[in-house]
């Protein structure tokens, strides 16, 4: 009889806490909803003024004055310009991090909306424009809109909100300096409180508003930094004869690279990329130049695959170089790590997506070849980081233009689901971690 009680006490504790579960979900969902006009709002102001990695000197001060008016804990200049707010709920719980990126792309915006970017710069010595073509100005919006969601909801927290507004994803000019989510973990925004889970949302205008997208395990590749420099002789263009090209050589090199992906890496295992985004070498025509510099990324999805490609690229860069008679410099800067998305955290909140989404709107998604330093946070702590749809449902992914481009556009329908899922994220995580505090409530009660 009295196993039975325990029983019916236990039951009666868990129905108790779905249905306050389920009244919270209601309250998210419509604090959310109400919050989208602010949401659309601050992300078109941040459109219109687009500020480069350790630049975001505006972007900060508004987050940090709008957190502060919440009765947010603020920490402002963090790695550079970075802000960071603490919420600490009514309960005792986890420290969780909730993170968006601030930096916009040297990118001139050909979209034309009201709230079009306007602004330029110098960058790497071109004139250029800039813009949100990533749609981190929507990142910042949905964190703004979700700490005021929460903030209203403090008391019925489970635990420690932090709100990380990172500056410079897109990376920046002195890599002789931490930046990004490394420059922030280097300065302590994982520590006091120490932060028990992280997650991230990155918006993506080829799927469509309304959805969310994740992959469990690998989900995002590493990214290193390719520069490449070849020396050779310089002539006059019509004697060849007398100097050595450098740019014929480097023709050479760049179709050599390929050879990487279609003969060194086990496709079956996990893809690569290797690809040359810029080439400087002359000034005439009628010139053979002295040298060719070449930059690109390289892409891997794993640490073996990373030594490998690195160690195939030189070789095959000095080696085509030295049958050409050039002088061949390879330099590789490691940058981002994979993005891992911890497999039992993924596996425990996919539910939380799918109720905030809902199941028709949920998808698992292949690995992409993209990068994020998201995955400095991932190293340190369990981290899920989610894709949110930003594409007009009416039309299809070929029909509208990718992220770093001058067309880039986003639907702002699928903001508020961003909101409502971080805020979701927040109060199931402690409940999905620690559900024995169920069975103790229940033998609490019975004494």
């Amino acid at each position: 009889m009295k196993k039975n009680l325990n029983l019916i006490l236990i039951f009666t504790a868990f129905l108790t806490q779905s249905f306050a579960q389920n009244d919270i979900k209601e309250t998210i969902a419509q604090k959310s909803k109400a919050m989208e006009s602010k949401v659309i709002a601050w992300r078109r102001d941040f459109h219109e003024h687009p500020e480069l990695g350790n630049q975001e000197f505006r972007t900060a001060k508004i987050v940090a004055d709008h957190l502060r008016s919440l009765g947010i804990e603020v920490t402002e200049n963090v790695a550079v310009t970075g802000v960071v707010g603490v919420l600490k709920g009514g309960k005792p719980g986890p420290v969780m991090l909730l993170r968006a990126d601030m930096d916009g792309l040297p990118v001139t915006e050909r979209v034309n909306v009201p709230f079009k970017s306007t602004v330029t710069v110098n960058y790497n010595d071109q004139n250029t424009g800039v813009m949100h073509a990533c749609g981190h100005d929507s990142h910042v919006a949905i964190l703004m809109g979700t700490a005021e969601v929460l903030a209203s909801m403090k008391n019925e927290i489970a635990g420690t909100v932090k709100f990380v507004f990172q500056p410079a994803e897109e990376g920046v000019s002195e890599k002789d300096i931490p930046f990004g989510a490394d420059g922030m973990i280097k300065a302590g925004c994982l520590e006091n409180p120490k932060v028990d889970v992280a997650f991230g949302l990155h918006i993506n205008s080829q799927t469509p508003a309304g959805m969310i997208a994740y992959k469990a395990g690998p989900t995002m590749a590493a990214v290193d930094e390719l520069n490449i420099t070849v020396k050779g002789k310089q002539t006059h263009g019509a004697y060849p004869w007398e100097g050595i090209d450098p740019i014929v050589t480097s023709a050479q090199i760049v179709t050599g690279l390929q050879t990487i992906l279609s003969r060194s890496v086990n496709l079956t295992e996990a893809p690569a990329v290797v690809t040359v985004g810029a080439i400087h070498g002359g000034i005439r025509h009628n010139i053979i130049p002295e040298d060719v510099k070449m930059i690109g990324t390289i892409r891997t999805l794993g640490r073996e695959q990373r030594v490998l490609v690195h160690k195939r690229i030189k070789a095959i860069a000095k080696g085509i170089g030295e049958s050409a008679g050039c002088e061949v410099d390879v330099n590789i800067v490691n940058g981002y790590p994979v993005t891992i998305n911890d497999v039992e955290l993924t596996k425990m909140m996919v539910p939380t997506l799918m109720a905030s989404a809902g199941e028709k709107n949920l998808k698992e998604v292949p690995t992409a070849m993209g990068a994020e330093d998201f995955s400095y946070f991932q190293e340190k702590v369990p981290g899920l980081f989610f894709f949110l749809g930003g594409m007009d449902p009416s039309k299809n992914r070929s029909e509208v233009a990718p992220h770093h481009t001058p067309d880039f556009y986003l639907d702002e329908s699928g903001f508020t689901l961003g909101v409502k899922t971080f805020c979701n994220l927040v109060f199931d995580y402690p409940a999905l971690k620690n559900p024995e505090t169920v069975t103790s409530s229940s033998k609490k009660k019975k004494k």
